[in-house]
């Protein structure tokens, strides 16, 4: 199983203000797969989220990496583990400012042992024609097809989407979601996307829905439809 999360449990807060987040989470993912975690605003889906990204440490058990466990890494391996494993995609697309989209994307680059071609990446995205402009002379989807560039061109083993089309118009929702779909299907990249939009669960390979900090389905899939196929 390439990933292996465990008992997962993380809270909040302290005495009377403590918020008990995750309830012991269990869920194994095959390499290669686009999982979905679903369930409304608070259900502890974004928590987790960050808990396989290392943005924050769980409170009890595990997560394993292709047999690696995240908890018994000092700081040096967890950085090790950050820049071979995982590439992330926020909603909010953090570019730098002052940098062009091509030197963006290339920050990305430069944490890899192994990154994609640069240039090959912009082609892909779209964004090629776009490389020497700032990300405030681009759209939204633009923007995010950036930061999706970033993430991608680090060669990730797992791709972690935290609500990737949330700021984004319908048409500009589409063509993020079928470019996400490319790379899980070009590359062979483990998806794991965070969203409170259910239909968009039809186009993945497993679907895990949360409430109240547990998972209270998960589901595989196997009749995935195309993203042109799903409306909302």
């Amino acid at each position: 199983m390439f990933i292996e999360i465990k008992g997962i449990k993380k809270h909040f807060g302290e005495g009377e203000s403590r918020v008990d987040m995750l309830h012991g989470i269990d869920i194994s993912l095959e390499r290669g797969t686009f999982c979905i975690l679903l369930g409304p605003s608070g259900c502890g889906k974004s928590t987790l989220l960050n808990i396989i990204g290392e943005i924050d440490s769980a409170d009890a058990s595990y997560i394993a990496i292709d047999g690696e466990k995240t908890a018994e890494m000092n700081e040096r391996k967890l950085c090790r583990y950050r820049r071979k494993h995982l590439g992330y995609v926020f909603q909010q697309y953090n570019l730098i400012s002052n940098l062009n989209i091509k030197e963006n994307v290339e920050t990305g680059a430069y944490l890899s042992d192994k990154p994609l071609p640069v240039d090959e990446v912009l082609q892909k995205l779209g964004l090629y024609e776009h490389r020497h402009k700032l990300p405030n002379q681009l759209s939204g989807g633009q923007q995010q097809r950036a930061s999706i560039g970033r993430a991608l061109v680090k060669n990730p083993d797992i791709l972690l989407c935290d609500e990737p089309t949330g700021a984004l118009d319908y048409k500009t929702s589409k063509e993020i979601l079928n470019l996400i779909a490319s790379v899980n299907q070009t590359y062979g990249t483990t998806v794991i996307m965070v969203t409170h939009n259910e239909v968009i669960q039809h186009m993945t390979d497993r679907i895990i829905k949360l409430r109240d900090g547990q998972v209270r389905k998960d589901l595989q899939n196997n009749n995935k439809v195309s993203v042109d196929a799903l409306e909302w």
